[in-house]
């Protein structure tokens, strides 16, 4: 990746549409399973996202081989998508975007607060 694509994010433009594009061949319980994984996953992202990119190209790995081999998505995923993609950012201790922004504000609210009390 040279410069220009990770200013521009060209690159997360091309990559996400080779998502897409293997994301069709899917069944469609499938394809509803990868729409709840992209969403319980962003909140973990950076402010770019392209640090989901590993996980969600291995993720997408899993449904392709699962739906080949013919296992059902329940089999795959259990029902909690949502703990599943928790799993997948860190376990627990995964901090989103919200948790990072939050930190932020606090230490920023500490420093003043600091400045004003002597």
């Amino acid at each position: 990746m040279n410069f220009w694509e990770k200013v521009t994010g060209s690159d997360l433009t091309r990559e996400w549409k080779a998502f897409e594009a293997r994301v069709e061949t899917l069944p469609d319980d499938y394809r509803a399973a990868w729409e709840q994984i992209v969403a319980h996953l962003f909140p973990y992202g950076d402010f770019t996202g392209r640090n989901l990119m590993p996980i969600l190209d291995s993720a997408l790995g899993l449904l392709e081989v699962s739906a080949a081999d013919g296992q059902s998505i329940r089999e795959v995923l259990g029902d909690d998508i949502q703990g599943f993609c928790r799993a997948l950012a860190g376990g627990a201790e995964a901090r989103t975007y919200r948790d990072r922004w939050r930190e932020q504000l606090n230490r920023n609210v500490t420093r003043k607060l600091s400045r004003l009390g002597g």
